[in-house]
This record gives structure tokens, C-alpha cells and sequence, in this order.
């Protein structure tokens, strides 16, 4: 058991890092993104290591997010037309989901052709799948709209199969529990809706 925990000690902490990360997400907390920098760092060497090529590019695109997440939320504190200062919960316009799917497609396939072609991914498919749905779900958190929930639902329950089939016991568990999180991140956020666009 303790040489496990020596040779998967990066994993095991990116796990604990990343379930706090999904509390403050759904406490609504802008200490989540400094948690979701921190959490990536130690994800891309785990992703790299698994050959999960387009999770571990995923790791990079979430330090840029939590950048600019952090910048969007605290931006908000300073606008005068924010109430109380805090960015809401806001549901998406069905202009920005065509948007998202059209991206969403385009990515999907950009990222299967990617990794089919040129790495030795184990599931190019199923990577880019659970990569795709991530991008944009994390976008979508970004700018607070609830239906970020529902597509880390989605990804984070594709991701269970995935990595327990890798043997990333300890990232199978966090993701297990990642989408018991998003549910429960639905159900409180909707309760705070405040913006409908």
C-alpha cells in the first residue's frame, strides 16, 4: 500500500486538489480558480504519463481558464450594475448554444484526427469526447451559466469509464464524485438564478 501511494502521490494530490476545486465551483467561491491552477499543474504530468494526450493539452487550457476566470469573477466586483458585487448565475442564450455545438463538433473532430493520426492514444475517441465537453463546460463556467452542470454531468461520467479502465483509481474515484458534485452544482445554482440571456 505505501508504494502505491510513493508512486501515485502526484495523482493523489491532484485528486484532493481537484474535489476541493469542485466545492468552491459550486459555493460559487473565486478561490476555485487559484485550486483549479494548481489542480492542472499536477494533472498534466499524470495525463502525460496515462498517454491521455488530449486530457493532459485539456490541463494547459484549464491554467488559462482559472486565469481568466479569476479576472471575469473579480472584474464583476467592481462593476457598480453587478448586485452585491457578485457575478450571477445566469441560464445560456440558444444562440450561444448553437455556438457550442458547432465548436463543440469542430473540436471533436479536430482532436479524433489529432490523436487517431499522430499519438499513440489508447482511445483517441473516447479522449476527445470527454476533452470537447470540458472545454466548453469550463468556458461556461467562466461566465457563470448554470448549464456548465449538465456537461460536466455528461463528461465526468464518460470520464469514470475512462480512467478506471486506465487504472487512475484515484482520478476514477474524484470523478466519480465530480459528477455527484455537478448534480449537486445544478441544483444550487438554479436556486440562484438571477439573469436569464
Amino acid at each position: 500500500m505505501l508504494d502505491w501511494l510513493i508512486k501515485n502521490y502526484i495523482e493523489i494530490i491532484g485528486a484532493f486538489l481537484g474535489l476541493f476545486y469542485v466545492v468552491l465551483s459550486v459555493r460559487q467561491n473565486i478561490s476555485l480558480w487559484f485550486i483549479g491552477i494548481l489542480t492542472s499543474a499536477f494533472y498534466i504530468i499524470v495525463f502525460f504519463n496515462s498517454k491521455l494526450y488530449a486530457n493532459m493539452s485539456l490541463q494547459f487550457y484549464y491554467l488559462i481558464m482559472s486565469i481568466y476566470g479569476w479576472y471575469f469573477w473579480k472584474h464583476t466586483q467592481n462593476n457598480p450594475q453587478i448586485s452585491g458585487g457578485i457575478l450571477p448565475v445566469r441560464t445560456i442564450s440558444n444562440k450561444i448554444i448553437i455556438w457550442c455545438m458547432l465548436i463543440g463538433l469542430s473540436l471533436l473532430i479536430l482532436l479524433f484526427v489529432i490523436l487517431e493520426q499522430y499519438t499513440d492514444s489508447p482511445f483517441p475517441g473516447w479522449d476527445s469526447f470527454t476533452t470537447m465537453l470540458s472545454i466548453i463546460a469550463t468556458w461556461m463556467l467562466t461566465r457563470k451559466y448554470i448549464e456548465n452542470w449538465l456537461l460536466w454531468i455528461i463528461s465526468d461520467t464518460a470520464s469514470v469509464g475512462l480512467y478506471f479502465y486506465m487504472k487512475l483509481y484515484p482520478t476514477t474515484i474524484l470523478f466519480f464524485i465530480y459528477t455527484i458534485m455537478a448534480v449537486i452544482g445544478f441544483i444550487e445554482w438554479k436556486k440562484t438564478i438571477l439573469i436569464k440571456r
